[in-house]
C-alpha cells in the first residue's frame, strides 16, 4: 500500500477522487492501492520550553537553547497548562497505523518550504523508515494531479528544502522564546511583550515610518507656472523649485502677462514601457490592498480557495516568471479566457491568440519552486465576489503581461522667459499595447512626487527652437515638502520584500527577494500577528502603531532584534541553504550565538515601563480567579493576570456580550462571580436585554 499524506482533508479528498480511491475511513480514504490521509497543518511541532524542564519564566533560565530540538504533537493551552490537542493526537495515531503497513509514502503536502516541514516533522516524530517520494505540482487540476503522480520526485531531492525549513522554524523558536521572555521580565513582568525574528523588525518599519510622518515639518518652496498657446493648443511650463520666498518673488517680478518667451530646446524621445510582470503572491497582495482594501491575509485566503477550486495555480509563489515549458501552454489559456472570462479580458485574450506574445515574464532561471500565478484551464464555477475579484486580477495581469509594449513619444520643451527657465512636457501614446487593459492602481498612499506632474501636458503643439511665445497666464505657487506616507499593507509588503530599501525598478526588486523579510507565504501571518498582539491597528488602509506597539518599539529600536537588514541576511542564508550553499550547522551556530547576545541585551534593559507606556488602567486591585497570588491588570481591550510569566494565562475581554466593563463591574464579575444589572446585554440568541453577567467555570453567561 502507498500512503499519501496531504496537508489538509479537502486536498486528500481531491487527490483520492482523481486517483480512484473511494473507501472513506476514519482519518483517511482508501482504494486502488492507496491510502490518502492528511495533517491539519502542523500536527507535530517543536517542543515547548516546558518539555525541557523550564516551567516558569525566570532570568536564571535564559537563554533557553536545547542541545537538540525535540518534536511533540501539537499542544493547546488549557487552565494555564499545555496539553495535547486531542484531534491532532488522534490523527497522528491514524497516520502511524497507516505507515506501519506502508511500502511507500507519497508526500503531497503543499509543494514549498512549510509543506515540506509539516511532512518531515510527522515522519521524524513517528520514527518512520518507509521510503518516500514527492508529489510536486503547481496546480490542483485533475490533469496536473495525474501528471504529478506519474512523475513523482525522489524524496531526497528536497532534503535541502527541509533543512532550510527546519532552520527557519528553530531560529524563530530560539529568538522568539528567549527575546519574548527577556523583554517581559526586563519590563517588570507587567504583561506579555512579544518579540520575534521577523515580527519585531516589521513592527520597527511601521513605527519608524509613523513617527517620521508625525514628526515631519513641511518646508515651503515655490514654483512659477506660465501658460502658453499655439495652434489652439494650450499648455503650461513650470520652473524648478525655488527655496526662498524673496527669490521667488524677485524672479516672478521679471515676468508679465504678454512677455515674450523663447523656445530654447525641443527634445522628442520615443520610450517603450514594458508590461508589468506576472503576479507572485506579494505583488498580488499589494495590488489587492490598493484596489479593494483587502488585507494580505485575506488575499492569501482568497487565492488559496481559488487554488483549491482548481482555477488558479499555486498561490504561495515567490516568482513572477514562468518557464518555456509553461509558456507553450499560454495560448491555450488565452483561448480558455476568451471563452469564459468577463468581456474586457475575453476581448483582449482573443486578440492575443495567434499574436506574437511578449516574453518579458518568461525566464527559466528566475522560476523558483513554483512559477508565477496563472489561471488554469478549469472553467470557473460560481464564486464569492471577493474570489471573483482576485481571479479577475490574475487573469487581467496575464493578458497585460503577454501584450505588446506601450510606445510613447515624450517631448520636453525648454523655454527662456527673461532668464527664467521653464519646462513643459507632453506625452503622446502612439501604441497602447498592454495599457489597453490596464486600469492603473494608484492611491494617495503611493509614494508619488506630485510636483513632478506640474509640467506634464496631455498634448503639446509643434514647437521649434528660437520661436517666440507669449505668456498668457502667470502664477507663483507656494508648495510644501511632504512626509513619506504612513505604511499601508501594500507599502509594507513592498518594504518587507526589499528589507526596507526603496527600489522602484522591478528587475532589481526581484533580485532583492532572497534577502527580504520573511517569504511570500509568511508575510501575511507576520502582519496578522502584530494585530493579534495589539501592536498595530487599522485606520482605513493605514497601519497605525498602538501605544503598546510604540512602547515596545521604543524599548528595542536600537537593539539588533529590530534591525531589518540583519533579518534580511538570515532570509538570504536560508535560501542559500535550500541551494546547498550553506549548512544547517553553520547557520544554527550563528543563530544560537545571536540568541545569547540579544537575550543579554534585552535583560540589561531592566526597565520598568514608564507611566505613559503600556500602562494598566485601574487604580485598585482585582484578584485573579485562576491563581491566588496574581492580580488582574486592566488594559484598553483586555483584562489579564500579572502572573503571566509565572504560568497563569488568565485573560478576559473588557467588552462582553456587547457591554464594556469598567473597573467596578470587572471586579464584581471576577471576585463575586456576577455584575450588577447591565443595560444593552446581548444574549446568545441575539436579543438585547438588561441583565447581569455571570462568571462560572471560567465562562461568562447572561444571568
Amino acid at each position: 500500500m502507498k500512503v499519501v499524506i496531504a496537508e489538509k482533508p479537502s486536498v486528500a479528498r481531491d487527490l483520492a477522487r482523481v486517483m480512484g480511491a473511494k473507501e472513506v475511513k476514519d482519518g483517511y480514504i482508501a482504494g486502488n492501492g492507496y491510502a490518502f490521509t492528511y495533517a491539519f497543518g502542523h500536527l507535530v511541532q517543536l517542543c515547548t520550553p516546558q518539555a525541557y524542564g523550564y516551567h516558569n519564566w525566570s532570568v536564571s533560565n535564559l537563554p533557553i537553547i536545547p542541545n537538540r530540538f525535540e518534536l511533540e504533537v501539537k499542544k493547546v493551552r488549557k487552565d494555564g497548562k499545555q496539553i495535547d490537542d486531542g484531534g491532532a493526537l488522534k490523527q497522528i495515531q491514524i497516520i502511524k497505523g497507516l505507515l506501519d503497513q506502508a511500502e511507500e509514502i507519497i508526500v503531497a503536502t503543499d509543494a514549498g518550504r512549510e509543506g515540506e516541514l509539516i511532512f518531515r516533522n510527522i515522519y521524524y516524530y513517528l520514527g518512520s523508515k518507509v521510503p518516500f517520494k514527492r508529489l510536486w505540482i503547481s496546480s490542483q487540476t485533475d490533469k496536473a494531479i495525474k501528471e504529478g503522480f506519474a512523475n513523482l520526485k525522489e524524496g531526497g531531492e528536497y532534503d535541502s528544502l527541509y533543512q532550510s525549513a527546519r532552520s527557519r522554524s528553530e531560529s524563530d523558536w530560539l529568538i522568539g522564546i528567549n527575546a519574548t521572555q527577556a523583554i517581559t521580565l526586563a519590563a517588570g513582568n507587567r504583561g506579555l511583550l512579544s518579540l520575534g525574528r521577523v515580527q519585531t523588525p516589521t513592527l520597527a518599519m511601521i513605527c519608524s515610518r509613523y513617527l517620521e510622518n508625525k514628526d515631519f515639518k513641511p518646508q515651503a518652496f515655490y514654483k512659477i507656472q506660465a501658460g502658453f498657446e499655439k495652434d489652439s493648443i494650450s499648455f503650461k511650463a513650470t520652473s524648478e523649485k525655488i527655496e526662498k520666498k524673496e527669490v521667488a518673488e524677485e524672479t516672478v517680478a521679471k515676468l508679465n502677462i504678454g512677455t515674450q518667451a523663447k523656445v530654447v530646446k525641443v527634445e522628442a524621445k520615443e520610450t517603450k514601457e514594458q508590461p508589468p510582470l506576472l503576479f507572485d503572491l506579494t505583488s498580488l497582495q499589494q495590488d489587492a490592498n490598493k484596489k479593494y482594501g483587502y488585507s494580505a491575509d485575506q488575499t492569501l485566503s482568497l487565492a488559496q480557495a481559488l487554488y483549491e477550486k482548481k482555477v488558479i495555480t499555486y498561490p504561495r509563489t515567490g516568482s513572477r516568471y514562468i518557464g518555456e515549458d509553461v509558456f507553450e501552454q499560454v495560448e491555450a489559456l488565452f483561448q480558455h479566457l476568451a471563452d469564459t472570462a468577463e468581456e474586457g479580458i475575453a476581448a483582449i485574450s482573443r486578440n492575443l491568440i495567434g499574436a506574437k506574445l511578449n516574453k518579458r515574464s518568461v525566464d527559466d532561471k528566475k522560476v523558483t519552486d513554483h512559477h508565477a500565478l496563472l489561471v488554469t484551464d478549469e472553467k470557473p464555477g460560481p464564486m464569492l465576489k471577493e474570489q471573483q475579484n482576485i481571479y479577475n486580477m490574475i487573469a487581467k495581469r496575464m493578458v497585460e503581461s503577454f501584450s505588446d509594449v506601450c510606445l510613447k513619444d515624450i517631448t520636453t520643451v525648454t523655454i527662456d522667459a527673461e532668464g527664467v527657465e521653464l519646462i513643459a512636457k507632453g506625452t503622446v501614446i502612439r501604441q497602447y499595447g498592454w495599457r489597453l487593459s490596464a486600469d492603473q492602481i494608484e492611491t494617495p498612499d503611493d509614494d508619488k512626487n506630485t510636483d513632478e506632474l506640474d509640467n506634464e501636458n496631455a498634448q503639446l503643439p509643434k514647437l521649434t527652437a528660437e520661436e517666440l511665445l507669449e505668456i498668457l497666464s502667470l502664477e507663483l505657487s507656494e508648495r510644501f515638502t511632504k512626509a513619506k506616507p504612513i505604511h499601508t499593507e501594500a507599502s509594507l509588503l513592498k518594504a518587507m520584500e526589499t528589507s526596507g530599501k526603496e527600489i522602484e525598478d522591478e528587475e532589481m526588486r526581484q533580485a532583492m527577494k532572497d534577502c527580504g523579510l520573511g517569504t511570500p507565504a509568511t508575510r501575511a501571518a507576520t502582519i496578522e500577528t502584530l494585530f493579534q498582539r495589539d501592536y498595530i491597528k487599522r485606520d482605513k488602509k493605514k497601519l497605525i502603531p498602538t501605544e503598546k506597539g510604540l512602547a515596545v518599539y521604543n524599548l528595542v529600536k536600537d537593539r539588533s532584534i529590530a534591525k531589518v537588514t540583519l533579518t534580511g541576511k538570515w532570509e538570504q542564508k536560508l535560501e542559500e541553504m535550500r541551494a546547498n550553499k550553506v549548512s544547517y550547522d553553520v547557520f544554527m551556530k550563528h543563530i544560537k550565538d545571536y540568541t545569547v547576545k540579544i537575550t543579554k541585551e534585552l535583560l540589561q534593559l531592566r526597565i520598568s515601563i514608564a507611566q505613559e507606556e503600556i500602562k494598566p488602567q485601574q487604580k485598585g486591585k482585582i484578584k485573579c480567579p485562576k491563581c491566588q497570588p496574581g492580580n488582574i491588570l486592566l488594559y484598553e481591550k483586555v483584562a489579564q493576570c500579572d502572573h503571566y510569566a509565572r504560568g497563569c494565562d488568565f485573560k478576559i475581554w473588557r467588552t462582553l456580550n456587547g457591554v464594556f466593563l469598567e473597573e467596578k463591574e470587572m471586579k464584581s464579575l471576577l471576585e463575586k462571580g456576577k455584575t450588577s444589572v447591565l443595560k444593552g446585554v446581548k444574549t446568545k440568541e441575539g436579543q438585547i436585554v438588561d441583565a447581569p453577567l455571570v462568571f462560572e467555570d471560567f465562562k461568562v453567561n447572561v444571568g
